[in-house]
């Protein structure tokens, strides 16, 4: 399970788009596509304002990313309906839950960073910015949400689809799904409040998976807490209508129905999460160089290949995302939801504004746009990313930029999170 150099490009190039998202090509190991109720057609292009269908059940409400041939990756538009209609139905006293599904063969492949790319390349970097600020605005509306909450993780679910997904109540795994956060790979960091889900996981899992990218099966997800069950493919239409069925707001009743079409699975050989003692080991050290450091010396005395292929994608990312995720995911650990999504916006600001480096620029270019797939990173390597170049991109903003204002007095009423995880 582990991504091998080879892989990690593949991840954001041979996989990826060119508007960063995953071709449906890639997806061969999934079931073929659901026909909600809604009656999708995950073949057919659609005009964009029907990139989020709905369907308005008395009590249940259903939400349908339908942007399948690009699986479904957040655009700005499809960030503007969902919070329309998050937000009317939050208000609607006769919602009781809501549920939120892909078309086709994925549920959310990310977000559409290749715009925001071309955005900053053409000096639009408030643009770009803009986006992240009404991403991590659903984030946060997500985590403190009023109602009950059910992701359909049937598919791809990577970066921006794990905003949408990991803050809400109830996430349902399958056999079809496929987790990760690779925006090392492009000189980002785990954002959409990445920095809150992931340092909780227990074993220092979070930043191994924060750091490397490295991908979860449907099991994995269940197994490490991400996913709260799992449900085969061929089940979820019942679960839907059974759901559909139900009037209540109560997570037990609801956590009780979904247990009905539920399949218990386990980790598979493979596995990365057999490996949570050498994980623990090697990724709950200090530094990045110290994380290095001991991949080294496990790959020099180990025949486990585990250890240069972990070493290999850690040399191949961007040496100043490392540092920043490390760090970031840390600070997590001790943060509410939406202290994590104000941090990460500030994260994000500074990659699009290059403000200290233009690794995001480089690691779009590289793996998004030329798809050469070799990334020349500024700095170079670790050593040359400097403790108070990292202290300055998690610092409040100082040079004009907009600090991300979320709405928590108004949703909570006090300065702790309700997030789910």
């Amino acid at each position: 399970m582990v991504l091998g150099l080879q892989n990690l490009a593949g991840l954001c190039s041979s996989l990826l788009g060119s508007h960063g998202t995953l071709r449906v090509g890639a997806a061969s190991v999934m079931a073929p596509p659901r026909t909600l109720s809604v009656a999708v057609n995950a073949k057919t292009a659609v005009p964009s304002d029907d990139e989020v269908l709905s369907e308005d059940g008395f009590a249940t409400k259903v939400a349908i990313l339908n942007r399948p041939k690009k699986l479904n990756a957040v655009n700005e538009n499809m960030i503007d309906r969902l919070l329309e209609l998050y937000v009317k139905w939050e208000n609607d006293k006769h919602v009781r839950m809501v549920i939120l599904a892909g078309a086709g063969r994925g549920f959310c492949a990310g977000g559409d960073v290749a715009t925001v790319y071309h955005l900053g390349k053409a000096g639009q970097q408030e643009r770009g910015n803009a986006f992240f600020y009404k991403e991590y605005h659903l984030n946060y509306i997500l985590g403190t949400y009023k109602k009950i909450h059910v992701a359909l993780l049937d598919g791809i679910c990577m970066g921006g689809g794990n905003g949408i997904s990991m803050h809400g109540k109830f996430r349902v795994a399958t056999e079809n799904t496929l987790f990760a956060m690779p925006e090392t790979a492009i000189g980002l960091h785990p954002d959409v409040g990445a920095s809150y889900f992931l340092s909780r996981l227990r074993g220092h899992l979070g930043e191994y998976l924060g750091l490397t990218g490295t991908r979860l099966d449907g099991a994995d997800l269940l197994s490490c807490g991400l996913a709260t069950h799992f449900v085969p493919s061929q089940r979820l239409a019942d679960l839907e209508d059974r759901l559909g069925g139900l009037n209540t707001g109560d997570a037990g009743v609801v956590g009780t129905a979904i247990d009905e079409f539920c399949d218990v699975v386990y980790p598979g050989d493979k596995s990365p999460l057999h490996r949570r003692d050498v994980i623990a080991e090697c990724f709950g050290k200090e530094t990045v160089e110290e994380i290095v450091e001991t991949l080294e010396a496990k790959a020099a005395s180990s025949d486990d290949e585990w250890f240069s292929e972990t070493l290999a994608i850690m040399k191949k990312v961007s040496p100043i995302s490392l540092k920043v995720t490390l760090r970031s995911i840390r600070q997590g650990k001790q943060e509410s939801l939406f202290q994590c999504l104000e941090r990460e916006y500030r994260l994000s600001v500074h990659a699009v504004n290059a403000t200290h480096s233009t690794d995001f620029y480089e690691g779009c270019r590289a793996l998004l746009v030329d798809k050469d797939n070799k990334p020349q990173w500024n700095p170079p390597t670790l050593a040359g990313v400097t403790t108070e170049t990292v202290d300055d991109i998690f610092a409040p903003f100082h040079r004009g930029e907009k600090e991300l204002k979320l709405p928590v007095q108004q949703r909570e009423g006090r300065s702790m999170s309700r997030s789910r995880l």
